[in-house]
């Protein structure tokens, strides 16, 4: 098959659908002509060896849904200093297990100005510190060498002030001002702020900027400085199609599409979720898979399940390949923050519930603010205030708010509205920053203990799991961004600080934070590629525990069943899920477990795993075999019997070995301060035998004698304490005391 026959084969395969969405928008056959022809010039202009990997992936259009695909994401600067910097750091990123790297913007943005990277002044032009289109393509070459597939984010909705076309049209050329918005008065403007919502009421209010220079408004849904491109114009449609084809040229295999819900606008409407931003995507698809069919389209749809779902498309008109699983990450911080699994469960519920065919990606954080869009409605029938529970959820992760150990800031609050949204790394959020600044050793082996229990959780979800450079070795909040002037308005920062490489070259010291959390991750990553049982195609599906602080996830595919339950709680808690089909086995310790009455440490959990049949000792062996070596580290540190003296000993590491320390360490009562939670538990009807282990008033009656024992007597509820100011637990420069 020779090249022109292979793109004429491709394009005839959409030719009649592209077109007719493109005359539906454009009623333009001349541009849609020469689209074609420009999209012909872009294959015969692509690298034949990335036409190889074309190839080979169409005939496996389903290779990114299995479960070997592991995420990495980082700004460039940040991780390497620039791109021949991340080509050297190729071994540590596959020592990580990863094989999918996400690259946060790195095309040209002015400085003080940047939005992150997002506000590009040029598509075909990478910032000069970081290097060249050159460096790009040698780096996703030596990426393809060692199996790495490269991410990159492609702005859609904007352009910066600075860009080419911007510069033109404040000038006036009439040629580029129909590429934006322009209004030489604020009657138009004034009828979109009528229906249009605030992206960013505080920092960046309105939708619409004044350019006294020229006279004019022009849109600017983000920052004065980002100005939205008209995608009426089928002039701005080609030209962004062209880039698109041209960065794809550079060997991306993953496009991120970045603020897609908002590209379309139209008056009196929202000017989010319209129609037509659909059928840009499917056409962006269809333009994908005619030159380019090895790339896979990521959309940033930041909304609620049911507006993010859509841009999936259908089976027979699918848009994007993969999306980000945002709800469900604001409402697994929730959880962590009131310790009750009842919202997750029900997200989870709803992700589940959805075509196999869908791929979400799947992460604990980002390089973006956490905003609590959580499902309002369902916890408004408990007898939560969305406001209220704003306000106590930030508070809680700035470490104001009762027990809480998290540090971190806010983002662009409201005075008026009360609104805000957090930052901090995961690390942050879960307390190693608090612990290492005091030097307290229990409290770091719980804050240890929680981060790799959701990572744990996160690996359990359907899809492909993406971690943050930096997580996997504890990488605490950088709070010298402030020293920065170009940063310094900007809290995101604090969650992007520079990859201290000093500290991941503790990775392979057990003794250490970073060897500890490295450890223990890498065989998470290792179970997660051998069981057949997590790919994205697997039955998934939330099973009831009877215990709020305990989420329990059930799997199964090709005969093969699993069930992952994690304690979102600092107690032990016993999980009453009463399976009895069988024998099940822990992937970690390898020890046969009963999933009926499961008891799960404080901030535990376990990956159990069905034997069909009873194999005897040889066997079950064989089924935990090849065990890397930082799986050891993690039964021995983390998942120990919580009722054996040893595995008690192995779970509070870096404590004093006297004896008198390690009897303290096993009491069976921790005397700590009851969590805090932000309102009254909802009771639930539950069968006798099955009753919560900790309720606010026992039902000792109802409980068996033998199920009231394995729970420590927490105190009454606290009323959560005034905001006060905790210490910066971060030295200068992002470096930290460790236990």
């Amino acid at each position: 098959m020779d090249k022109t026959y292979t793109f004429e084969e491709r394009l005839a395969r959409h030719h009649d659908e592209l077109r007719w969405l493109y005359m539906e928008l454009y009623h333009n056959g001349d541009m849609f002509a020469e689209l074609c022809d420009n999209m012909e010039r872009f294959y015969r202009e692509r690298d034949q060896g990335l036409k190889a990997m074309d190839a080979e992936r169409e005939e496996r259009p389903d290779w990114y849904k299995g479960n070997g695909l592991l995420g990495m994401m980082f700004y460039i600067d940040n991780f390497a200093g620039n791109m021949k910097g991340v080509t050297e750091k190729l071994d540590y990123i596959e020592r990580c297990g990863v094989n999918y790297i996400h690259l946060m913007p790195f095309l040209d943005t002015p400085r003080g100005r940047s939005d992150g990277g997002y506000a590009v002044s040029d598509f075909r032009k990478v910032q000069e510190d970081l290097g060249s289109m050159e460096d790009l393509e040698r780096l996703t070459a030596a990426c393809h060498k060692k199996g790495i597939n490269v991410c990159m984010d492609f702005v859609m909705n904007h352009t910066s002030e600075e860009h080419d076309w911007a510069r033109r049209a404040r000038r006036g050329d009439g040629e580029y001002m129909s590429r934006y918005f322009f209004y030489d008065n604020g009657d138009i403007p004034s009828r979109y702020e009528q229906t249009v919502p605030q992206v960013f009421p505080t920092t960046a209010p309105g939708n619409f900027t004044w350019l006294s220079d020229c006279g004019h408004y022009v849109m600017t849904t983000f920052y004065p400085y980002q100005w939205d491109l008209n995608y009426r114009n089928p002039r701005v449609f080609n030209e962004m199609m062209y880039n698109f084809l041209y960065l794809a040229g550079r060997g991306i295999d993953i496009i991120r599409i970045d603020a897609v819900p908002y590209i379309w606008k139209e008056l009196g409407t929202s000017c989010r979720n319209l129609p037509q931003v659909h059928t840009i995507v499917r056409m962006m698809r269809m333009i994908g898979e005619i030159v380019c069919p090895g790339i896979l389209l990521l959309g940033e749809v930041v909304m609620e399940p049911e507006k993010v779902v859509p841009y999936f498309g259908t089976v027979e008109k699918p848009e994007c390949h993969m999306l980000y699983n945002v709800t469900t990450m604001a409402t697994t911080w929730h959880t962590v923050a009131t310790r009750d699994v009842r919202l997750l469960k029900r997200q989870l519920d709803i992700v589940n519930s959805l075509p196999k065919e869908y791929v979400f990606l799947n992460y604990l954080r980002c390089h973006d603010d956490i905003g609590w869009g959580l499902d309002y409605p369902a916890l408004k029938g408990e007898g939560i205030e969305e406001r209220a529970h704003k306000k106590y959820l930030n508070d809680y992760f700035q470490g104001y708010a009762g027990d809480s150990e998290s540090r971190g800031e806010l983002y662009n609050a409201d005075p008026v509205t009360g609104d805000a949204r957090f930052c901090g790394t995961t690390a942050s959020m879960c307390g190693i920053e608090k612990a290492g600044f005091e030097q307290d050793g229990e409290a770091m082996e719980r804050a240890i203990r929680k981060d790799v229990m959701l990572h744990a959780y996160m690996f359990m979800q359907s899809g492909i799991p993406v971690l943050y450079g930096g997580d996997e070795i504890a990488q605490v909040n950088d709070y010298t961004y402030k020293e920065d002037p170009d940063k310094a308005p900007d809290s995101r920062y604090i969650h992007r600080g520079a990859m201290n490489w000093e500290l991941a070259g503790n990775i392979d010291d057990p003794d250490t934070v970073e060897g500890k959390l490295f450890g223990r991750l890498k065989a998470l990553e290792e179970i997660r590629k051998r069981e057949k049982v997590f790919v994205s195609g697997a039955d998934a599906w939330t099973v009831e525990t009877w215990e709020k602080a305990i989420l329990c996830i059930g799997r199964y595919y090709r005969g093969e069943k699993l069930f992952g339950l994690f304690n979102f709680s600092g107690y032990e808690k016993t999980a009453w899920i009463h399976e009895t089909d069988g024998e099940y086995v822990d992937l970690i310790s390898g020890e046969k477990v009963r999933p009926e009455e499961v008891r799960v440490p404080a901030f535990g959990f376990y990956y159990l795993k069905k034997v069909e049949e009873p194999r005897g000792e040889e066997a079950l062996r064989e089924q935990t075999s090849g065990k890397p070596r930082g799986e050891e580290a993690l039964r021995e540190q983390t998942l120990g019997k919580p009722r054996e003296e040893e595995a008690l000993r192995e779970q509070t590491p870096g404590k004093p070995r006297e004896e008198e320390a390690l009897r303290e360490q096993q009491k069976e009562t921790p005397q700590e301060p009851e969590e805090e939670t932000p309102r009254e538990p909802l009771e639930e009807e539950v069968p006798q035998g099955q009753q919560e282990e900790t309720p606010r008033e026992p039902l000792k009656e109802e409980v068996p004698k033998e199920q009231q024992k394995e729970t420590p007597r927490e105190p009454e509820e606290e009323t959560p304490k005034k905001s006060r100011k905790h210490t910066a637990a971060t030295p200068k420069k992002n470096r930290r005391k460790r236990a």
